[in-house]
Formats: C-alpha cells, structure tokens, sequence
C-alpha cells in the first residue's frame, strides 16, 4: 500500500471505500471515491495535497477549521474543497451521511518542475485552504479521473499523469502565493517538430508492453513534462495516453490473431492493465467483442 493510499486510509477510517487506484500504479497521484457517515473525521497532518470533490448532492454538510479559518460547507454534485500540504485540519464534521465523495491525493513531488510559474521554487504549503471552490477547470479535471478510476485504459497511467500535472500547474498558478503576476498558462509557444515526433512515435512503437511515463516521453522529446503533453496533441490531434491506449488496444488485437498459446490474462498484462477485466471491458469498447469472441471470430 502506497503512503498516499495509507493517508486516504488513516484520514477516513469509517468511510466505505468504493473505487480505488490502489494496484493501477499511478505516479504521484492516488484517488478513492467513498461514502461518508455521519461523524467527526480524525484529520491527520497531510504529506500530500488534497482535492475533494463531490460527485452526487447530499442532504448533509462539511465543517472544517484549519489555518485560522472555520469553513461550512452544503455538499452539491460539484462542490469542491482543497487542503494543501502541511495544513492540520483542527477539526472536521460531517453532519449526515454523504455519497459519492471523490478524493483525489497528489504527492509533493508533483509540485516540482514548477518554477517557470513561480517567483521561487513553488511551496505546496502555499496553496489556499478552500472549501466551495467554484473553479470548473478542477471540477474537469476531477471528473475524468473520476471516469480512469471507473473504467480502466491502458494509457491510463499517463493519462493520470497529465491529468495531475495540468491539475498541480493550476492549483500554482491559481490558488498559490508564489505565483508569477501576469502569468498566462497557455503561452507555451512549444512545438514537436517532424524529427522529435519521430523519435517519440519510434519509441512508443518499440515499448509499448513497458511503462511509458510522461518523464520518459517528455526526455526523448527534449521537453519538460509540463510541455510535452500539448505539444504531442498539437502533432498528432490526440493526446499521448489516448494515442497510446489505442496503440496498445491494437496490439492486443495482433497478439490474438497470431496465436493461442498467450492467454487473456498475458495480453492484458503486456498491454498495461492491471486486471484481465478491465482489459476485457476495454477492448469490448474499442472493438465492440470481448477479447474471447474475437479470438474464436479468428479462427485462434
């Protein structure tokens, strides 16, 4: 169990778990969606950043006291909350029940590689302590983890990873005190030229059953992270986790034309997922069979 894993854990011990990114091996980033009881919350003093939000309404409410404040919340579908690094949250009731609690945990180091935001080196500890945040672009972002945690892709890793970085860039440029004035995020002005590109598709091509990370691609392209995902869209018309679930997808497919001695459980394995389920649900999406189907449709 990872430590960020262990803090969702520890923080809401009575909660019933009902999605969790525990065994996808994501970088960086864990999320569990529960349901709440009633109850006053033990609130441990976090190592990581913390986005809560709430994906259904309920008839309860949140109040929470930290770093001077006491804040009280009515839970909507889309009410978000934030609690940076390092704040100790003094106290925390929940006064009914609630569902469908998506929490979404980023590690420290996430908030490296950000000093072209800030005027220094970006503190987690300097983003806002907020509840009721009405910020659509979070509430996104939220949602489609929400959806990678319900439903399995073979890019989803990186997905996650671009995901969070657009996420982390926000919170700093947005809710953080050390934010550059004027800053503007879309001022990125990075391309991937033709020679790049090559060499970034050549290696997907050649790795496509090892782990692709968004350090990886952005190296071989001689981009930051922060850059690379944008630039990579802009090249091709998808983004890199959805290029390579694709490729990945197609893969799988060619492995079961060509033989019968891999099984299921193999392929879903090489192609990165972390179930033969989810493998399954997957490929029954793109292809419209279940990976049996269309190994017997073949004549395998």
């Amino acid at each position: 169990m990872t430590v960020l894993q262990d803090f969702g854990d520890r923080k809401f011990p009575t909660a019933e778990l009902l999605l969790t990114s525990a065994g996808r091996d994501w970088t960086g980033a864990t999320a569990q969606l529960r349901n709440h009881p009633a109850c006053d919350v033990p609130a441990p003093t976090p190592d990581q950043m913390e986005v809560t939000l709430a994906m259904s309404t309920s008839p309860g409410r949140v109040e929470r006291r930290a770093a001077g404040q006491f804040q009280d919340t009515a839970v909507r579908s889309g009410t978000l909350w934030f609690c940076p690094i390092g704040v100790r949250e003094e106290s925390i009731r929940i006064t009914s029940p609630l569902t469908n609690i998506l929490h979404v945990f980023l590690e420290r180091s996430q908030f490296e590689g950000f000093a072209e935001l800030s005027s220094r080196t970006p503190s987690p500890a300097n983003v806002a302590y907020l509840a009721n945040v009405d910020d659509e672009l979070v509430r996104q972002l939220c949602l489609r983890i929400h959806r990678e945690l319900s439903e399995e892709t073979s890019g989803g890793k990186l997905l996650i990873e671009c995901l969070t970085q657009t996420l982390v860039a926000h919170l700093i440029s947005s809710y953080s005190s050390d934010t550059k004035p004027g800053l503007d995020l879309q001022q990125a002005g990075v391309k991937l030229d033709q020679a790049r590109l090559r060499r970034v598709l050549d290696y997907i091509h050649d790795n496509l059953e090892a782990d692709l990370t968004l350090a990886k691609l952005s190296d071989v392209a001689c981009l930051s992270k922060h850059h690379f995902a944008r630039a990579f869209r802009e090249a091709t018309g998808a983004p890199p986790h959805r290029f390579i679930s694709a490729r990945r997808l197609d893969h799988a497919v060619s492995l079961l034309k060509r033989s019968t001695e891999i099984s299921l459980a193999e392929i879903a394995f090489v192609c990165r997922f972390s179930s033969q389920a989810t493998f399954t649900r997957a490929f029954r999406r793109q292809v419209g069979v279940s990976p049996g189907e269309f190994r017997r449709r073949s004549g395998n």
